[in-house]
């Protein structure tokens, strides 16, 4: 019976587009429990996106969608992103080996690498749009790609492939965001990129956090580390 009425929620909210969880209650006769259940079931089938109030239906892919959310969050408080990332270019030494993080933060960092005067710095990174753009960046510099799964929602590459790879590489400083930072933990979303940034955080010798105002005081789903684990926390607050 239930997924008989998680398949007449999906038709309905296909022809309406949007709705509220009320609306649902009255419309299926359900209560209140019922129907959030069948809605955690069909946000993780991607088939619709929970928002304030209610729901909406997804016409598109999940990996359109994906793209789409990457390249907003690429703009979203830029102007502190690349304070932070002018920041802790400060602390980029010659012959460095760096990992860069797949964040929108840590893509502003390597841009301005790009355009530093290292004559040679090895990069190790996860980041589908630094590997992209690592064409641009000194041709004598080293450029290792993590292998591994592609996960279009943060545009990076994870998983075992991935962590077996990094765990045979020496890193000397490592740069990575995160969703949120409270009074002791700094967390994120994303139980697979928490497994990958803990085994940086294992690796680097000197861990570097870069989080604009937006990320603080709040927390993640997943740890990745206490905040005393960092060398230093960039923000612009």
């Amino acid at each position: 019976m239930e997924k008989l009425r998680t398949r007449q929620i999906l038709d309905y909210l296909r022809e309406k587009k949007t709705c509220t969880l009320a609306e649902l209650m009255k419309k299926f006769k359900v209560s209140s429990a019922t129907i959030h259940r069948d809605v955690l079931e069909l946000t993780r089938r991607d088939a619709v996106s929970a928002v304030r109030g209610g729901l909406v239906f997804n016409d598109a892919p999940a990996e359109r969608r994906s793209a789409s959310e990457y390249s907003e969050r690429i703009v979203t408080n830029r102007a502190a992103k690349v304070t932070l990332a002018r920041k802790a270019l400060d602390t980029v030494a010659e012959g460095d080996i760096l990992f860069l993080d797949s964040s929108t933060t840590i893509y502003e960092l390597a841009m301005l690498l790009k355009s530093a005067a290292f004559v040679h710095l090895t990069i190790v990174t996860n980041s589908v749009s630094i590997l992209q753009n690592f064409r641009k960046f000194p041709p004598h510099w080293v450029l290792i790609g993590l292998g591994g799964n592609y996960d279009p929602q943060l545009n990076s590459i994870l998983g075992a492939a991935a962590l077996e790879q990094l765990r045979r590489i020496n890193i000397t400083k490592a740069y990575v965001s995160a969703f949120g930072v409270d009074d002791r933990t700094v967390t994120t979303n994303h139980e697979r990129q928490a497994e990958l940034i803990r085994t940086v955080i294992d690796q680097a010798s000197k861990r570097y956090l870069l989080v604009d105002h937006s990320k603080l005081g709040r927390t993640g789903l997943y740890r990745l580390s206490a905040r005393g684990a960092f060398d230093a926390i960039f923000t612009d607050r």
